[in-house]
């Protein structure tokens, strides 16, 4: 997948349509941030990125703050930002060993596909704010977004954690790319060794997900529906309409309750 087009053009759009919002517009889903707050917030993740691309291997203690400028430069600073990630970037292999904050990540490979959705996300987000039409993205780029919200935002614990599962688990069909993910939800302990903090913590963790061949899965609730419906679900960005809910009602309020915890 062209993740680096993704994010040009998903950034792109997220800049014309704020452009087309008052700075003071309230953000849908994120009730305390405006559209300027919107603006700055992809431009200050972008620019943090191009820093950590650009000065690889080395981590975040490298990166400079992003000052934020007047609201009304905010659009035209998303823009600039968006083109030092892409320029980062494009410098180096998607191989190449790159600092992450996540036990999936360590190469650039990882952020490009990180800085894709986060740029797919943000950008219905200010289609909400500016009150435009959210553009559906596609069957192909939907289902990865399913897949890396509960692959990379959800799962994947450190190395020193265990997951102990407690028996419930969620079923999620995207039945137009016709993929299916487990979610098991349970608790991760361990102790981590760069600050000795102990952690015993609710958690869930991606046990299954393929091609869907139609097996019933030992599962406590199902959702179903496209991939672009599910996505926006999982994110908080569209409700339950368009998908199928089959199961135990907890579950499914389980599984939101994580993917908040785990997006904060």
């Amino acid at each position: 997948m062209d993740y680096a087009g993704v994010i040009a053009q998903e950034s792109a759009r997220m800049a014309d349509a704020l452009a087309q919002a008052p700075l003071t517009a309230p953000v849908p889903s994120c009730s305390d941030w405006s559209a300027a707050d919107l603006a700055y917030h992809l431009g200050e993740v972008q620019d943090f990125w191009s820093q950590i691309v650009g000065n690889a291997p080395a981590g975040p203690d490298d990166a400079d703050d992003t000052e934020r400028l007047a609201d009304d430069e905010l659009v035209p600073f998303l823009r600039t930002r968006t083109e030092a990630l892409l320029a980062a970037l494009a410098a180096h292999d998607p191989a190449d060993p790159c600092w992450s904050w996540s036990s999936t990540g360590g190469t650039v490979g990882w952020v490009l596909r990180r800085q894709a959705h986060e740029a797919l996300v943000h950008r219905v987000d200010a289609e909400q704010t500016a009150g435009l039409p959210v553009t559906d993205p596609g069957i192909a780029l939907a289902a990865d977004g399913v897949d890396e919200m509960l692959g990379v935002m959800v799962s994947g614990l450190p190395a020193w954690a265990t997951f102990t599962p407690d028996g419930q688990r969620v079923r999620l069909l995207a039945t137009d790319a016709e993929r299916e993910w487990v979610l098991a939800f349970g608790r991760f302990h361990g102790t981590s060794p760069t600050t000795g903090t102990e952690y015993d913590e609710e958690c869930g963790e991606l046990v299954g997900g393929a091609p869907w061949e139609g097996e019933d899965e030992d599962v406590t609730a199902t959702v179903a529906g496209p991939a672009w419906d599910l996505e926006l679900w999982l994110w908080g960005r569209g409700g339950v309409d368009g998908l199928t809910v089959d199961g135990e009602q907890a579950a499914v309020d389980r599984l939101r309750a994580v993917i908040v915890d785990s997006t904060q």
